[in-house]
Formats: C-alpha cells, sequence, structure tokens
C-alpha cells in the first residue's frame, strides 16, 4: 500500500470512498518507480474546482431539539476551509462526492440562491423565524470573494428586514458590515465566529484554508465595533488536541464577543476514517489516546447520534469539558444576556419588490 502523506493547505491527504460507493479502491504501489516521485510531492496538489447549480430551494427547516434555529441556508455545498474535524464532510456523499478531498476542493456554488430565497419568503406559509446562514458549510469561505452569493442573501434579508445569524470562520464577513451593522442595530442580525484554538501551528493542519485565529479575533474586534452583537464558537472541543479553551474564551472576550457556546468533536459517517487518518499523520504517538477519550464520550463508540448527547457527549470527560467551559465564561462574563432577534419587523412583499401599502 502506498502511504499517505499530508497535503499542504488541505485537510485531509486522501479522496476516501463514500458510503454509497459500490466499490472501494486502495493506491498500491505498482513497481514502475513512480511511488517516489508521489511521496516526493513532485505531482501536483489537487486545486479547486467551483461548479454551479441551479437549487431548488433555500431553506432547510431544523426540527432536531438539540439546535437553536428553525431555518438554515447554504449558499454553497462543500468548503475550501478545509477543517478536518467538519461533521457536514458526509453530506458530500449525497453527490456522488468524497467526503474527503473532494468536501474542499469540488465547491459547488447556488448561484440562483437570493432568487429562490426571495420566493420563498414571499410565500404565505412563510412563518419569519432566525435564518442561521453557515449550517452546513461557510458563508465566507474563499470563492465568496468573487461569487458573492452570501452578500446576496443578506441584501435580500436587509431588504425585507428578515432575522438572520452568520456563523463563520472567515474574515469576509467584514466586508458586508455595511449591511449587517445597520441590521443588527434594529435587531435583525448577529454573527458567531468560531475559534477552535489560538494556536496558529495546530490552526495551519486542523483547518488550513480558514482565517488565522488572530485575524478572527480581529473580525470579533471589528463587528463589536460596529454594533453587531457577535458571539465565539469554541467548537469542536478534540481531547488532547485544542486544549486552550479558557485562553480562546478570555481572547474574544476581550476582543468584544459577549456570547459563547462549544460543541465537542462529531465522527458521523466517513468523517470517523477520514480524522483517524490526520490522527495517524499529524499526531501518531497520541492517536489511541485520542480517540479513546472521544469513545469514552460517545458510549464505548465513535459517535452516537442520540439528540440527548451528540452535541456535547456524555460520561466524565464530556462532564469535565462542561465545567470548565461554564466556568470560564462565568468569570469572563458570557451569555448574561441573549440575543434576540426581532422577527415583527418582517415585510413579506419586500422580498419580491413589493412596497407596503400601510
Amino acid at each position: 500500500m502506498i502511504p499517505l502523506h499530508a497535503i499542504k493547505g488541505r485537510g485531509t491527504a486522501t479522496r476516501i470512498a463514500h458510503r454509497f460507493e459500490r466499490d472501494v479502491r486502495n493506491a498500491f504501489d505498482d513497481g514502475w518507480d513512480t511511488l517516489a516521485d508521489d511521496v516526493q510531492g513532485d505531482s501536483a496538489p489537487p486545486a479547486t474546482q467551483v461548479t454551479f447549480e441551479d437549487a431548488k430551494s433555500a431553506l432547510t427547516h431544523n426540527e432536531s431539539p438539540d439546535i437553536y434555529f428553525d431555518y438554515g441556508l447554504n449558499p454553497y455545498r462543500g468548503c475550501e476551509h478545509g477543517c478536518v474535524y467538519c461533521y457536514a464532510r458526509p453530506t458530500h456523499s449525497y453527490l456522488g462526492l468524497s467526503p474527503g478531498l473532494d468536501f474542499e476542493t469540488r465547491i459547488v456554488a447556488k448561484r440562483n440562491i437570493a432568487a429562490v430565497l426571495a420566493r420563498e419568503l414571499a410565500a404565505p406559509r412563510h412563518v419569519p423565524r432566525m435564518i442561521a446562514l453557515g449550517t452546513v458549510t461557510d458563508p465566507y469561505q474563499p470563492v465568496e470573494r468573487e461569487l458573492r452569493l452570501t452578500r446576496g442573501v443578506v441584501e435580500l434579508l436587509q431588504q425585507c428586514h428578515h432575522p438572520f445569524a452568520v456563523v463563520t470562520k472567515g474574515s469576509g464577513v467584514e466586508r458586508d458590515l455595511d449591511l449587517i451593522a445597520p441590521m443588527a442595530q434594529a435587531g435583525l442580525a448577529a454573527v458567531y465566529v468560531t475559534i477552535t484554538t489560538l494556536n496558529a501551528n495546530l490552526a495551519r493542519i486542523l483547518e488550513p484554508r480558514a482565517a488565522a485565529p488572530y485575524r478572527r479575533l480581529r473580525t470579533i474586534r471589528s463587528l463589536a465595533d460596529a454594533g453587531v452583537p457577535v458571539g465565539v464558537s469554541v467548537a469542536p472541543q478534540i481531547p488532547f488536541v485544542n486544549e486552550d479553551m479558557e485562553q480562546v474564551l478570555a481572547a474574544a472576550w476581550e476582543a468584544g464577543a459577549r456570547s459563547a457556546f462549544y460543541t465537542v468533536l462529531r465522527l458521523p459517517w466517513e468523517l470517523s476514517p477520514l480524522f483517524r487518518q490526520w490522527l495517524e499523520l499529524h499526531y501518531p504517538q497520541r492517536a489511541a489516546r485520542i480517540m479513546a477519550r472521544i469513545q469514552e464520550m460517545r458510549g464505548g463508540k465513535d459517535y452516537d447520534s442520540d439528540f440527548a448527547t451528540r452535541m456535547k457527549g456524555s460520561g466524565l470527560w464530556a462532564e469535565l469539558v462542561r465545567q470548565r467551559f461554564e466556568k470560564a465564561c462565568r468569570r469572563l462574563g458570557f451569555n448574561r444576556e441573549r440575543i434576540e432577534l426581532d422577527a415583527s419587523q418582517f415585510r413579506p412583499g419586500e422580498a419580491v419588490g413589493q412596497r407596503s401599502l400601510f
């Protein structure tokens, strides 16, 4: 078998087979002296490819009791940030693509997302509640700089006064402050910035194409200075990998974040073997210990989808993480006031360019 090697700028090292494939293929040395070239990295690294699709719907409806939002919206499928731990990786399997390298190199852009959203918001059956942007992909990943699909969505939400929140690791959210800041002042917008660790070297291999930790702190400061309610996500917590939760919370508080939340690592479907590969490449001496703690939080399994425990885990180790988070939040002052967005301002006619008569 040809040994795997980390790829600079990518979170995973292989196009692991997705769960719907009938055949699984493994690379091996065929004896023609080509293995040395691959090992030395002479072959070109995989480039990012963007394809377009016409979305049939824009909003996803959430019914899971452990998730705080009712509607989700994702302008893209896949995410170039390449976070190895991303729970959304297995969604690429539905496209017939690998949750590994394909998820971070084969990006699908929903070019008509704003138009479809306008139609859905104007529908009589639509009940205005907060829309979460970036539930299974980052709305401010690198391709957004050019395509501006997320900005088109935010422009529409501003036009019809619909509340929304953004979850991102991308500093590109600052570009849209001209839209987000006025909405925030009207109680219609909030932003949550994910900072997994302050360790730049760890972030470079854990989430290789996301903004650097210091840059995300600067984004929090820019948002807070503009009057935007901003929170920090210290997710996911991975035993013996990102161990600086308290330091992240303190830095985020100093930057202006006033709410915080966390989850522990989830490893559904193909994400489990992908994360194990990552451990063997980057933390081989610690891999068994890390997986043992992860399984301890999941009742002896790599993952348990039970709504009661899938976000925070269970058992002694999960309890220790919970206590660390809550004590740090109390000490710093996080979560003393709940961010409430106002859905009463929604004007459905504005979504399709109709002005209200009243």
